[in-house]
């Protein structure tokens, strides 16, 4: 059983990750750390990600030259997305791994190799800090907030198969309501996924049945697209059963909207999580 059905176990309030994951250099007090894990002690065999859901910049990197209203907007960060992630954390009695910084920093859910990986423009805007990076600045920003969190998930998909469990991982994002060419998009929830549909194929379901609800199969975006780094490197090319579920934003950006968002979503996710079967190393 993937978990409790009810309220679970409450997510960590503390934002210091576990000792683990903090690098050897030192932040200052006004500074966010590079992995968030939260409810380490969950007895789920679900982790949650959220890549997204930090707009922090360290305070060395002067705002990459952003004034704060885009330091706020989809460009940085996936609005919502951890206050989301921290319901079904504690719904489900599972851990939740946040980045802690922006996006904009370097991407931690494309491959340090992509082209976009460190964006020197995003949405139309230039990013001052990001223009004519040098090759070592690029592999300090790697170094200290990418592999951070990819060792944090990494070290808890290690913690379960040393149990003997096979994880399903699932990663919460969001989406603009509209294209910067102001092209709608209709979707109030997307999901994405690949070849394995162990997850995705009866949360479309689920959630289709619902007449409130507009359902996205591999929409907005499609989970096959090669920025996506983050759920291919550690569960796709493992077996591990995974999700990656797209909200929104202007339905989870504040607190009420995202509540109600994360209880529905939690409902039509329940069913799926309690099937021991799909806790399975499938390759596909």
């Amino acid at each position: 059983m993937a978990g409790k059905g009810g309220t679970g176990t409450s997510v960590t309030g503390s934002l210091r990750p576990d000792e683990s994951v903090t690098p050897a250099w030192r932040f200052s007090a006004e500074d966010a750390v590079p992995v968030e894990v939260f409810n380490t002690t969950g007895r789920a065999r679900v982790i949650l990600l959220c890549d997204h859901g930090s707009n922090a910049i360290p305070k060395e990197l002067h705002a990459l030259g952003l004034s704060e209203q885009l330091r706020h907007r989809h460009i940085a960060w996936d609005i919502g997305t951890f206050q989301v992630a921290r319901y079904l954390s504690a719904r489900f009695d599972a851990p939740l791994i946040r980045c802690g910084f922006s996006r904009l920093l370097i991407d931690p859910n494309r491959s340090p190799e992509h082209q976009q990986s460190i964006p020197a423009q995003s949405d139309g805007f230039t990013i001052p800090g990001n223009v004519g990076l040098d090759t070592e600045e690029i592999e300090r920003r790697r170094v200290r907030f990418f592999q951070p969190y990819h060792r944090a998930i990494d070290k808890r998909i290690r913690h379960m198969r040393a149990r003997g469990l096979v994880p399903a991982l699932i990663s919460i994002h969001s989406f603009t309501p509209a294209l910067s060419c102001n092209t709608p998009r209709p979707w109030h929830i997307g999901v994405l996924w690949n070849r394995d549909g162990r997850i995705a194929r009866p949360l479309i379901e689920r959630l289709a049945g619902r007449s409130s609800v507009c359902v996205g199969d591999n929409k907005p975006y499609h989970a096959n697209e090669p920025q996506g780094y983050t759920l291919p490197t550690h569960a796709e090319r493992m077996g591990y059963p995974h999700v990656l579920i797209e909200l929104r934003k202007d339905l989870i950006r504040e607190h009420d909207g995202a509540h109600h968002w994360a209880v529905l979503l939690g409902d039509a996710l329940a069913p799926i999580l309690e099937d021991t079967a799909i806790y399975t190393i499938q390759y596909t």
